[in-house]
């Protein structure tokens, strides 16, 4: 494979996102996930390997430019699956030379009182944030020691064909059978959602340019707006009546965590949903030049998941 190639570690919606418009630029991708599945295409090889495997990862990546790091261990095994899987590529990203640039969330923040940058103190106190914590806080101190280059993107709420979102599965199927929705947290407050292509561009974006390297980056992201207002935008583009919108029973949730690990862990990150939880990202746009999607052909790619086709005005 050409030295210009690049591995992307994952093939879930972020993953395979970045894969795709690495090709659309011409650039080979070798797509690393423990079952080798992965987007098809001339430029794609896809490998089957273990992402926790770091002499693998390491011959993997020999010769490769940059590693994205776009991993997503079950929500509920983070504090098991997440070190050995980060030390993994950290040694593979050293043993190569390649650029590291991982995705990454607004969990490192915690429970904040004012839109987040990334100059906002990292107070996150529960599992998940102290995971991540610890995985940029690794990264970052190898890059400072010269081992490796690294940097991350972190960003919002995931929105966009193939994420597991609050403005997916959970929702849209009923809103176009014109049924109720149920939420959850909070329908009102303002919330920041991330396009799932703008975090890949972003990826891509800071892996090329060493003056992103040893920094994290937000992901510039338009959709801000309140799970009230999304649905019925929705509900407009796809022609269909705006639902009734209601929260889930915090006792219900409860209840089903007895029997289900995911929502078992959603206390945890409640707060996302019950204030408000926005996310600036100049910081990309300015110094980077990049550009987020407009909100409203995110909330037109949200619904082409489910075949309807989106009418032009919101």
């Amino acid at each position: 494979m050409s030295e210009q190639f690049h591995v992307v570690v994952g093939a879930g919606p972020i993953g395979s996102a970045v894969t795709r418009q690495l090709v659309a630029q011409g650039r080979p991708v070798r797509v690393v996930t423990r079952s080798g599945s992965g987007p098809d295409g001339p430029l794609v090889e896809k490998v089957a390997a273990d992402a926790a495997d770091a002499t693998r990862l390491g011959e993997l990546a020999a010769g490769a430019g940059v590693i994205y790091n776009c991993v997503n261990p079950q929500y509920h095994r983070w504090a098991t699956d997440w070190p050995p899987v980060a030390n993994a590529l950290l040694a593979a990203a050293e043993s190569s030379g390649a650029v590291l640039a991982t995705t990454a969330n607004l969990y490192v923040y915690g429970e904040v009182d004012a839109r987040m940058t990334e100059q906002t103190p990292l107070n996150g106190s529960y599992t998940k944030a102290k995971v991540r914590i610890r995985m940029w806080q690794d990264a970052l101190a190898a890059h400072q020691a010269g081992r490796i280059r690294a940097t991350e993107a972190r960003g919002a709420d995931y929105v966009g064909p193939g994420s597991e979102s609050h403005l997916g599965d959970r929702t849209i199927p009923k809103l176009l059978a014109g049924k109720n929705v149920q939420v959850l947290g909070s329908p009102d407050t303002l919330h920041t959602w991330t396009y799932t292509e703008d975090m890949a561009r972003t990826l891509i974006a800071i892996g090329a340019d060493e003056r992103a390297w040893g920094r994290a980056w937000h992901v510039p992201s338009a959709l801000e707006c309140t799970q009230r207002d999304a649905i019925a935008r929705l509900a407009a583009m796809a022609g269909v009546p705006t639902p009734k919108v209601s929260t889930l029973s915090p006792l219900l949730l409860k209840a089903i965590g007895l029997v289900n690990p995911v929502i078992r862990e959603l206390p945890d990150v409640a707060y996302q949903m019950d204030r408000p939880f926005l996310m600036d990202s100049s910081a990309a746009q300015h110094e980077l030049g990049l550009v987020p999607t407009p909100a409203d052909d995110v909330l037109r790619a949200i619904l082409s998941a489910y075949d309807v086709p989106a009418r032009r005005a919101a």
